[in-house]
């Protein structure tokens, strides 16, 4: 066998696993699906914040609500906090790295908004500074959190939280319960 097809195999194995264990947040993704589709039926907005590759799934998944996902509809109110990189570097340069979401929470976020955290560790600390920002602002929150949850576990008012210890599988299961949220909302959100 060659050593790509090993670990080829021992990669899909590994992701098989992780999915396998997804089942029983269900009911939690549901809720999540539920206050984030309640919030754009209202008029709200959806805010998105991670790091490095949970930062392009905030941005991938804010566009799947500002464009759309699968059925054309209208367009609903949805940004992701990574895509400004002067904003991002002011904050950083001005403040400190820490407070580089959080800082948008306050400028951006209403009471009725949702705020939806991505963090494969769990271990952000400005993942947990925007998410204690947003419940300061009365902010609603989803944290998408992997490795037992870190010191971000309990601070959001629903977390979803991928079983796993390696990076690239935690984000690959946190991209397919995003991808079954937009499905939920969008089955939810007027055609026209």
């Amino acid at each position: 066998m060659s050593p790509v097809m090993s670990q080829f195999e021992s990669s899909l194995a590994a992701l098989q696993e992780v999915l396998a264990a997804l089942p029983p947040l269900q009911g939690t993704l549901e809720e999540a699906a539920t206050l984030a589709g309640d919030a754009l039926l209202a008029g709200n907005k959806l805010l998105f914040c991670g790091n490095g590759g949970s930062a392009s799934d905030s941005a991938h998944l804010a566009t799947e609500f500002t464009c759309r996902f699968q059925e054309d509809r209208r367009p609903y109110p949805a940004m992701a906090f990574t895509v400004d990189a002067g904003l991002m570097t002011a904050i950083c340069n001005d403040y400190e790295f820490m407070e580089v979401f959080a800082r948008q929470v306050t400028a951006f976020g209403k009471k009725g908004d949702v705020l939806i955290a991505l963090t494969t560790s769990g271990k952000s600390r400005n993942i947990l500074r925007a998410l204690e920002e947003a419940r300061h602002q009365g902010v609603k929150t989803i944290a998408f959190l992997g490795k037992g949850g870190g010191f971000t576990k309990g601070v959001a008012d629903l977390e979803l939280i991928v079983p796993g210890v390696e990076t690239a599988r935690i984000q690959e299961a946190q991209k397919f319960l995003l991808h079954v949220l937009c499905e939920l909302i969008e089955k939810r959100l007027p055609k026209v």
